[in-house]
This record gives structure tokens, sequence and C-alpha cells, in this order.
């Protein structure tokens, strides 16, 4: 059995989330049925509705491609049980109701078609269809039934689209690994699929983690995937109008360069399947912003300040922006422009050169450096870019920045920052 190439998902960086379901309907995010206890019969009745006429594949693979992100990820079955796909097991699927239409190879075909890799989200609970887990909890006989009907459901979705890139799994309640049969599930999975990448929620730790929320690299680091929204919820939800800006997300996209993570950032479709134009806008604002400035987020080293000796003070070395580095290469990501001139202390290289993107191209800046303290002027009084400013320093050799809690750099071997663990990321 092959080796599956986990470095094309290293390298991806960013990807596209989609939240779609009969949840979308009701416009109360994708958890609806669970928390307003609304029965399994009258639940059913939604898929009556659904008939996704605005849900167009081609255009959200398209919007992913304009964004610069390099994969997709459909929910191909949310906890509530409805798939978006044919299925030979099931009635209740997109396929045999309103819509009479397969999503998933929509989004399959549109995903190739435009080389984008493709990610396939499957939950492992089914509130739907009986027994569920909660049934399983409670008898050995439908726990042997429940997880009998969850590989069938596994298999006949992975048997249908082969290949993907990823089975992204979720609703890993109320079971450990031992109890979802985790290892069994990943061997017939990759006995169909050999190449094909699991995330680590069914009880393993998969091949990359899914912090979910926040953007926290696993440590010891691994490849890894930060899963946010572009508002804050991940199926539509009428109420959520607190979408992200172009800078937000630039700033979640330099959090994920800094520690080699890539950013999976969720858009919810309405009911008939149209994408909000609020959730398009930013994206592709920064699909902009990122053709002007891919190489201070694609293919970046790992920069994250040596927090480790130093603390997990991130925050104060941020004054105009995050930054992020590649190979000899410094790049400041000034989401708040500094002004005419500032400066930059603690840089442990030699800067060789300097720019700053002007008029559509990198033009030279005027520096100084004295030792670690680089001082950048005769800068424009006012941000040169709408999204977010970067300035490169090209250094010779790769940078790394690096101060005291005080005014001067200290002889003595004990760390630099916090002599203890402090309870700011606590």
């Amino acid at each position: 059995m092959s080796t599956p190439d986990i470095n094309w998902f290293v390298r991806a960086r960013y990807g596209l989330f989609i939240h779609y379901g009969l949840y979308s309907l009701l416009g109360r995010g994708e958890w609806v049925m669970n928390r307003e206890g609304i029965p399994r019969d009258e639940y059913r009745k939604l898929a009556d509705r659904f008939t996704a006429e605005k849900f167009d594949a081609d255009a959200i693979c398209e919007l992913a491609v304009q964004a610069g992100m390099k994969y997709v990820n459909l929910t191909t079955m949310h906890h509530d049980g409805f798939r978006l796909y044919d299925s030979s097991l099931s009635d209740f699927t997109s396929a045999k109701t309103a819509a009479r239409r397969d999503l998933v190879a929509e989004m399959v075909t549109a995903a190739r078609k435009r080389g984008l890799r493709i990610a396939l989200y499957h939950s492992l609970n089914n509130w739907m269809d009986l027994p569920d887990s909660t049934d399983a909890l409670e008898d050995p006989a439908r726990y042997a039934t429940f997880i009998k009907n969850t590989f069938d459901r596994i298999e006949e979705l992975v048997t249908k689209f082969n290949p993907i890139d990823v089975l992204w799994y979720d609703g890993w309640w109320p079971f450990n690994a031992e109890g979802w049969r985790a290892e069994e599930m990943n061997s017939m999975v990759r006995r169909i699929q050999p190449h094909i990448l699991f995330n680590g929620r069914n009880g393993l730790p998969g091949d990359f983690g899914t912090p979910e929320g926040h953007l926290s690299a696993p440590k010891p680091w691994r490849p890894w995937e930060g899963c946010l929204s572009v508002n804050d919820s991940w199926g539509y939800h009428a109420g959520d109008a607190n979408f992200k800006t172009p800078g937000q997300i630039v700033d979640l996209l330099a959090m994920c360069a800094q520690s080699r993570g890539n950013l999976l950032l969720n858009i919810g479709p309405r009911g008939d399947g149209s994408i909000p134009e609020e959730a398009k806008s930013p994206l592709l604002q920064v699909g902009r912003w990122l053709k002007r400035h891919h190489d201070c987020v694609f293919d970046t080293d790992m920069f994250t300040y040596d927090l480790r000796e130093k603390g997990e003070h991130r925050g104060d070395w941020n004054f105009s922006g995050p930054y992020t580095a590649k190979q000899n290469n410094l790049y400041l990501l000034a989401r708040r422009w500094p002004g005419s001139a500032f400066a930059i202390d603690g840089v442990e290289a030699t800067v060789i050169d300097a720019t700053l993107w002007m008029d559509g191209k990198p033009a030279p800046i005027t520096f100084q450096q004295t030792g670690r303290l680089v001082k950048l002027t005769e800068l424009p009084t006012e941000a040169t870019d709408p999204v977010c400013p970067v300035i490169q320093l090209i250094c010779d050799r790769p940078p790394a920045l690096y101060l005291s809690g005080g005014t001067r750099t200290p002889t003595v071997s004990h760390p630099r920052y916090d002599p203890c663990p402090s309870d700011i990321a606590h």
C-alpha cells in the first residue's frame, strides 16, 4: 500500500469549506434540528422544499480559484443525515427528493476541472436514521447495527467518489477510536483509495490536525488546518451579519503562514444555494491581494519568534501587523500602517534590501541598519494597499526577530522574556 502524499496539503495553505444542507432552508445554522428539538418526521419534510436551484458548483469552485484557494471541502452529509449525493442506502438524499441532483458529484467535477484538490466532509453521526449513536450506547445489538450502517455509508461514499484527496470526518461523539473502530474504518477507506488523507476526528490523530475556531499549531508540529467561518456561523444563518473584513482574513492567513498551517475558511450558502455577497466580496478582495503578495503566505517557513523561549506574547510584536518569513525574506504585513517612518528592533540578520509594493509593482524603500535595529524612512504617509501593504526585507540569511522584555539585550542565560509560564494563553 502506497504512502499518502501529505506535501500537497502542507503547501496548500488556503481552502474553502462549504456547509450546505436542509438546515440552510431554515437559516438558523447547521445544528438547528438538534438545538430546537425538531422531530425527525417534521425535519424530513424539508427535503420536499430543498430544490437547490441556485447551487452552482462551478461558480463556487471559481470563487475558490479567484480567492487564491487551493482546495474545497463540501459537507456531503452533516449530522442531520441528509446526503447531498445519490445513495443506494437511503432515500433521504438530494438526488431522490425535490432537488433531483447529486450536488457532491457536481462539486467534485467542478473542482477537478479547475485543478482544485477536493475534500469531502462526512459526519459519523446521523440524527435521522435509527438506531442512532445514543441508541448504540445503550444496547450492543443496536451498536452493531449503527456501526455497520456507518461503515456502509463511508464505503459507498469513497467508492462512488474515487479519487478524492481528503476524507474529512466529523461528528465523532459519543465514541472514541475504539468505539468507532477507527483503525478498521481507515484501513477500509485506504484499500479503496490508498492515496487519501484523513483528518483526526474519528478518534485517531489522522494525517493532520483540525483546530476549530482558532489557529493553534499542534505541539510538536505536524500538518494542520485551522477551520473558521467567514462570519460566526457554519451553516447559513440569516441573522449573522458579522462577516470578516479582507484585512482580518489576511491576519488569519498570516497566522497560518507563520506556523505552516492551512486556513479552511467556510461559507454557508442560503437555502436556495446562492452565496451571500457579504461572504463572496472579502474572499475576492483577498484573492486579488494574494496575486500581488503570494510569497508572504505560500511556501513560507516557520516563524513564530521562538515563543517557546520568550513566552506567548505574540501580539507584542504585531504593532504594525504580523510577520512571515520565507528563506532569506522577512515580510511585514502592515495591517496598521505606521506612517512615513518607523523601526524594527531585534532583527537577527543583515538587511540587504527593502521593498514596498506601490503602483502595482515592488519599489525600493530607504532603510538603515545599526546592529539589530532597522530604521525605515521616506515611506508613504498613507497605506499603499487597500487590504494590507507588505514590506519585504531581503536579508543575508534566514531572518529572526528577538527582543527581551526590557530595553537592553541581556547576556545572562535565562529566558529573555518570561521567567515562568504566564496565564495569558490559558
